[in-house]
């Protein structure tokens, strides 16, 4: 049975990896905007206000989160290169869908946020050096997390969210 709250799997940092698995997490990470574009296109307002999963958040609010919590990952991976294992400020994300450009505003902004968002974050992490990547942070909930530790995470976090729509869209028999 597909759980629902992790409809690819649960994060899971790869043991090893190589300039070349960064590179192509970099690239899953380039294609998130037009992931999300192409799972959300043709929903109803309806559509959109309806949760994901039981108690889960709707559509919508899936859409407002992921260039939220990215513009906090590109913000964070700019301080880890620029200083020396600068503690970064954590957010209570159920709070901030909870807001009224989260719950109830069109999702356009959002899309195209993400998308400019996406432009500046991947460029930036494809001029990084190979040691740039091994800088830290200090991340009051998830302790020291390294710049390709972010990176392997927002390669998951933004299929994990687009899963939700599309897995979604699939159990309803949204065209």
């Amino acid at each position: 049975m597909e759980d629902l709250r992790y409809p690819i799997g649960d994060f899971k940092m790869p043991a090893s990896y190589t300039l070349a698995d960064l590179h192509s997490a970099i690239d899953r990470i380039a294609e998130c905007p037009k992931e999300m574009r192409a799972a959300v296109a043709g929903l109803s307002d309806e559509q959109l206000d309806t949760p994901y999963r039981d108690g889960g958040w709707t559509v919508r609010q899936v859409v407002h989160h992921v260039p939220d919590s990215h513009m906090n990952a590109y913000i964070r991976t700019k301080l880890a290169v620029a200083e020396n294992h600068p503690r970064i400020t954590a957010y209570n994300q159920d709070d901030w869908v909870k807001f009224a450009d989260a719950h109830k505003a069109p999702i356009a902004p959002s899309l195209a946020l993400l998308e400019n968002l996406h432009v500046r974050w991947v460029q930036f992490l494809r001029s990084l050096s190979e040691s740039a990547f091994e800088r830290t942070l200090d991340h009051p909930e998830n302790g020291t997390m390294s710049v390709a530790k972010v990176v392997f995470l927002y390669k998951w976090h933004g299929a994990h969210h687009t899963a939700h729509i599309t897995s979604l869209r699939r159990r309803k028999g949204w065209k």
